[in-house]
C-alpha cells in the first residue's frame, strides 16, 4: 500500500471519529473544542491545531491545542487570513517563505489552513501547525476538508 493510501485510509478513519465525536452535537464551541483534541492527539508532527472565527473583518483565536497563539488576525493577512479572503486551502510549504507570514509560534515550518463555510458565508478556518518543513500535502488537504465538510454540516 503507498503512503498517500495509507493517509487517504488514516483521514477516512479520523473522519469517522469526528463525525462519531460530534453526533448531532449543534454548539459550535463545543464542536471546535474536541476536534482540535482530536485532531491534535491523532496527527503526528504537528504543534498547533486549532481554529480562528469571523468577527468583522478579522478572525479571532476559537479553540486550540498548543502554545498560546495570536488573537486576533486580519482577513487576508498570513496564511490564516489569505486562506480566509479567499476561502481556499492553504498549504505551506516552509512558512518562512510565505510573504506576510505572523509567526505565533517560532517553532512552526509548515502549516495548513483550510476554510469554514456555513452556505457561502466564511465562518472561520481550521489551522495547523508543524515544526517540519513540507508535513502536509494534498492528501493531507482533502482528508482535512472532510473533516471539515462534518463540522460544516452541524453549522446552522
Amino acid at each position: 500500500m503507498s503512503i498517500d493510501n495509507e493517509k487517504t485510509d488514516f483521514y477516512h478513519s479520523l473522519t469517522k471519529q469526528a463525525q462519531a465525536l460530534i453526533g448531532d452535537e449543534r454548539n459550535l464551541v463545543a464542536n471546535l473544542a474536541n476536534l482540535s483534541a482530536l485532531l491534535f492527539m491523532s496527527l503526528d508532527d504537528v504543534n498547533w491545531v486549532g481554529f480562528y472565527l469571523v468577527d468583522e473583518n478579522e478572525l479571532v483565536l476559537g479553540p486550540f491545542q498548543g502554545k498560546p497563539a495570536c488573537i486576533r488576525i486580519p482577513i487576508g493577512k498570513g496564511v490564516c487570513g489569505t486562506a480566509a479572503l479567499n476561502r481556499t486551502t492553504q498549504i505551506v510549504a516552509d512558512v518562512h517563505q510565505f510573504e506576510g507570514h505572523i509567526a505565533c509560534d517560532a517553532a512552526s515550518q509548515s502549516e495548513i489552513v483550510i476554510p469554514i463555510l456555513s452556505g457561502r458565508r466564511l465562518i472561520g478556518v481550521l489551522d495547523i501547525d508543524s515544526p517540519i518543513v513540507e508535513r502536509f500535502d494534498s492528501v493531507d488537504g482533502l482528508g482535512l476538508q472532510q473533516i471539515v465538510d462534518v463540522l460544516q454540516e452541524t453549522i446552522c
